[in-house]
């Protein structure tokens, strides 16, 4: 390998001209709620809300009618069903709305509007992406298959979210990436439970709407500021597969662990893990269980890689490490880059480390199959770095992958350039193998 020249000359690695970029245009609708004024300055019981309200209620009927005809006419096409979401608003709100006498429709309608606001879920960055193979295979290419990706997604006040594309890869590596649906929406709460380190939530979406418009927006107060780096693993268990990916859930002061669940992309469930190493990021699940338990890669000292088992799946503690900073590209620190993908010669690791003016670059690790804890090998030199073409975006010098997978002789990498889009590359198994030391 040439340790200092541009990665073009890196043989085994394929860049694709494939960018996805961030769309401020796609929205959502999330609930608005006014600033609360000093009590001072209002000595009475009613709040913004209340007087919000009462302005609506004085509206006589045709004024009232003619304003929310006003408010469909700029927003409808933008969102599916948007009357009933301005129900479905109003009645979010009753308990602030009790002091009011009953509204009709075209009052619960309009109230509903004035507490609810576009939200540009990827107007900043769309990036870290993971990727693994679709559930249904139909219509992939012959020797090809058909694949999902997740990205996350930053909007307004740098508040991370969950979207998803879809895509094929051809039997030679080629990459396509399905158009996005024309709209995006937010998935039901259909269970919500309280847990002695937060709260689990199930989330359904409309199986009838393309999954590119699905969006799972922060919901807890552990993530209000954000579900980031999602790190997703098709995980096989007697016969059952479920797709797992965890997660780092953002409060605006603290960060911590939690885990994605699903079987078919429409329902997910969302619940904290605990234990010590939960309390860090960067955690990625082994797609399998290595001697009848559960296994995962995490970096909870913030510096170097460590080997975990659970027997539960949501309990993480302790952990041996299995690798530090070695090499001057990554001084600073070295973390994996998801799930350990299974090869015959070992347990391949993409790792990001971090060197010099805080350089983030894409490098591997070979884990021995039967005991993960032994690094066959390991790359001495970075397999893709910031290319100068690259390097320039919301946080410079970064490239970063969440997951790959491996399709035939390649390991397919989606990764982020710079915290702002995405690409994807193409490596081939047995030259990284044989580059690594």
């Amino acid at each position: 390998m040439n340790r200092e020249g541009s990665l073009t000359k890196v043989e085994f690695l394929n860049r694709q001209a494939l960018f996805l970029r961030p769309d401020p245009a796609r929205v959502i609708v999330r609930p608005f709620k006014p600033a609360t004024e000093p009590r001072d300055l209002n000595p009475t019981d009613k709040t913004r809300a209340n007087h919000i309200v009462d302005r609506v209620l004085a509206l006589d009927l045709a004024a009232a009618t003619a304003l929310l005809a006003e408010v469909l006419e700029n927003f409808q096409g933008r969102h599916r069903n948007l009357l009933k979401l301005f129900e479905d608003r109003s009645d979010e709100m009753e308990d602030a709305f009790r002091t009011h006498s009953a509204f009709t429709l075209v009052q619960k309608q309009l109230v509903g509007a004035y507490f609810l606001h576009e939200y540009s879920f990827e107007a900043a960055a769309l990036f870290n992406p993971s990727i693994v193979f679709h559930p249904d295979q139909t219509g992939a290419p012959q020797d090809g298959i058909r694949f999902i990706l997740s990205l996350r997604a930053v909007g307004e006040g740098h508040v991370s979210s969950l979207t998803f594309r879809t895509g094929t890869i051809a039997a030679d590596g080629g990459v396509t990436v399905d158009p996005i649906g024309r709209l995006a929406t937010i998935p039901k709460v259909t269970g919500w439970s309280a847990v002695s380190e937060g709260e689990v939530v199930d989330l359904t979406f409309d199986a009838k709407e393309d999954i590119s418009e699905r969006v799972i927006f922060p919901i807890t107060s552990s993530q209000s500021n954000g579900i980031e780096d999602a790190r997703f693993v098709e995980f096989r268990d007697e016969g059952r597969t479920t797709y797992y990916a965890t997660y780092t859930a953002y409060s605006g002061f603290s960060i911590r662990s939690e885990l994605l669940e699903t079987t078919d992309f429409v329902s997910f469930r969302l619940s904290p893990l605990t234990g010590s190493a939960a309390r860090n990021k960067g955690m990625a699940l082994f797609p399998r269980k290595i001697g009848g338990r559960y296994a995962m890669i995490a970096r909870q000292d913030n510096e170097n890689l460590y080997l975990i088992y659970s027997d539960d799946l949501q309990c993480w503690d302790g952990g041996i490490t299995i690798a530090k900073p070695e090499f001057a590209w990554e001084f600073v620190q070295i973390g994996n880059c998801g799930s350990p993908i299974e090869l015959d010669e070992g347990w391949l690791l993409l790792t990001h480390g971090v060197g010099p003016v805080r350089k983030y670059s894409i490098g591997a690790i070979l884990l021995d199959k039967a005991d993960p804890s032994r690094v066959l090998a390991r790359s001495r030199e970075p397999l893709v770095r910031p290319d100068p073409s690259e390097r320039e975006g919301y946080v410079p010098n970064v490239v970063y992958t969440c997951g790959a997978i491996r399709h035939n002789d390649l390991i397919v990498m989606p990764y982020a350039v710079s915290d702002t889009f995405s690409n994807f590359a193409t490596i081939k198994i047995a030259a990284l193998l044989a580059a690594m030391i």
